[in-house]
């Protein structure tokens, strides 16, 4: 008989020093394979293949691991390199389920795979309220991001029951309302001299050594665009779409809301420069 699932162990919610992130990185060893599983795959140029939600990828292994891990990209699973789950796959497999996987229990794999990309969403928004609680501008509203974030934490601990009942996009609502907030702090100095280019069809855009400081670009599609020795510094980045951007030579030092899976979706070089909480993609060269 499959062992029972524990209650998620609750734990007390401090105070975050500095940008402490750790928790909200990806350890896929830690995982069921989640994002392999409970994801839906369509074949385009990010996917050789159609996969349904709740399939295992046929290059799933017996011990959750990718049969062809180093070899993503080469395969046509480009898109597996991009994706980012910011830590929600541990959580849910060793924190709410408890470390007993979907094969060991078959019965919680449809739940399991429901509650996956909403805690995906609840970290997401962690990654978030943290940065926002270390940049200095935001200190005006640093007890309200304090509350929103430990209000997320609180969420991500709950059962699968309650995981699977969150009213996710009405909390992501009241966030952005703080993201909002903060962005306009940081971007207050320098950004009544920029153009808004929020949510901006740029595909394809020439860009090319522009300055791009205190520009919001959220939710901008920036896909296949020239963004080479662009200055990107104090810009608002959150959603914005860098498929294939060139960011080679391009300095997005001090950006804010920037993710690795946007990182990891784009070309760059040893001469782009990334905000130290990011890590250059190994494809970069």
């Amino acid at each position: 008989m499959p062992e029972k699932h524990p209650q998620p162990q609750q734990r007390q919610l401090l105070p975050l020093v500095g940008d402490d992130r750790q928790e909200l990185r990806a350890d896929c060893g830690s995982c069921f394979g989640l994002c392999c599983v409970a994801l839906t795959f369509s074949k385009s140029s990010d996917f050789p293949v159609n996969k349904a939600a709740g399939t295992p990828c046929t290059n799933l292994q017996q011990d959750f691991r990718c049969g062809i891990h180093q070899n993503l990209r080469q395969k046509g699973f480009s898109g597996c390199t991009v994706y980012d789950c910011f830590g929600a796959g541990q959580k849910v497999s060793q924190s709410t389920y408890g470390g007993t996987d979907w094969r060991q229990d078959p019965g919680t794999a449809r739940q399991m795979f429901d509650v996956f990309p909403v805690m995906r969403q609840l970290h997401e928004l962690l990654w978030y309220l943290t940065e926002a609680l270390t940049l200095p501008q935001a200190s005006p509203i640093s007890a309200e991001l304090q509350r929103a974030l430990d209000k997320t934490e609180h969420l991500t601990q709950g059962t699968p029951a309650a995981m699977a009942e969150t009213d996710v996009a009405a909390h992501r609502e009241d966030v952005n309302v703080l993201l909002l907030r903060t962005s306009d702090l940081v971007r207050a100095d320098i950004r009544r001299k920029k153009k808004d280019r929020r949510g901006a069809d740029l595909f394809g855009a020439r860009l090319k050594g522009a300055d791009l400081r205190g520009v919001t670009l959220r939710g901008a599609y920036l896909i296949a665009a020239d963004l080479r020795g662009a200055d990107l510094r104090q810009t608002d980045l959150i959603g914005a779409d860098f498929r294939d951007a060139d960011l080679r030579g391009a300095d997005l030092t001090g950006s804010i809301f920037l993710t690795q899976s946007q990182v990891n979706a784009a070309k760059g070089d040893a001469e782009t420069k990334l905000p130290p909480s990011l890590s250059r993609p190994t494809h970069w060269g």
